[in-house]
């Protein structure tokens, strides 16, 4: 079985190898049949069987494809676009297929996490991939905060009609650290922007309308060592300029001079 990896966005990025697999392969499992078809099809690989699997059958579809493996088939995995199994459908394939003691080969290629990481200008080193955050705000706030002490930068893929909601929802959870929102990557619009979560957010607020895939990635926290100096109220207020709730804000400047919301709550009232 092979996971190949396909273009993100530019199609001279697949690669020699990946191109041999797809022309020589018995089958092709895909997320999106007419994706994929356009994709052979602008390389001139044709007459190849395509098979769909998605997240909803990916399970029932794991099996067929072992037992197509096992029968003396080659098999092709690949995902719209990128890496199959990272943040795609292939995860169970893959395991069905490891646990069956079949060979699992990767093709290696674009991955949007890591072209955004190398070009973001945020330490390299070492960075913590956590794929789409919840829709839900209270969801994604609590990733957001769950990641608070991650000695790495953060990777999330992010919907362009939520980066907004997200870039908010980081401010009033992490402060404002150092960002980079990559958009479109290897496309003709591609574009990154760089600054401040709050410089990033302003950014995109003034826009009617943000397109596009996106990768959202955040610096490390280090910065916000020195925010304890500050008086308790003015870094309140700082966290609530800079899009945090007033709870939130509490609960944060709380947080980082270990206090209890209560004991900050009371110097802060005290304080007036």
């Amino acid at each position: 079985m092979y996971l190949v990896a396909t273009p993100i966005g530019n199609l001279e990025d697949i690669t020699l190898r990946a191109l041999r697999v797809l022309r020589e392969c018995d089958l092709i499992a895909c997320e999106d049949t007419r994706r994929t078809r356009q994709l052979l099809t602008h390389f001139e690989i044709h007459g190849k069987p395509l098979v769909s699997y998605h997240e909803h059958n990916e399970a029932e579809r794991a099996a067929e494809l072992v037992e197509r493996v096992r029968g003396g088939a080659k098999v092709a995995l690949a995902s719209d676009a990128g890496t199959p199994a990272v943040s795609d459908p292939g995860y169970r394939v893959v395991q069905a297929a490891v646990a069956a003691g079949l060979e699992v080969v990767p093709i290696p290629g674009p991955v949007a996490a890591v072209t955004a990481l190398a070009a973001s200008g945020l330490p390299t080193d070492a960075f913590c991939f956590r794929g789409f955050p919840p829709a839900k705000q209270g969801q994604r706030r609590s990733l957001f905060e769950s990641c608070r002490d991650e000695p790495a930068t953060l990777v999330f893929y992010e919907a362009p009609h939520r980066i907004v909601a997200s870039l908010r929802d980081l401010l009033a959870t992490l402060g404002d650290r150092p960002v980079a929102v990559a958009r479109e990557l290897t496309k003709l619009h591609e574009e990154f922007l760089r600054g401040s979560a709050s410089e990033v957010l302003a950014t995109l607020e003034a826009r009617d309308r943000v397109k596009g895939e996106i990768v959202l990635l955040v610096g490390r926290g280090e910065a916000s060592a020195a925010a304890p100096e500050l008086p308790l109220e003015q870094r309140v207020q700082e966290l609530i300029d800079g899009g945090a709730s007033h709870m939130d804000a509490l609960k944060q400047a709380a947080r980082e001079r270990g206090l209890s919301k209560r004991e900050a709550y009371r110097l802060l009232e005290g304080s007036k």
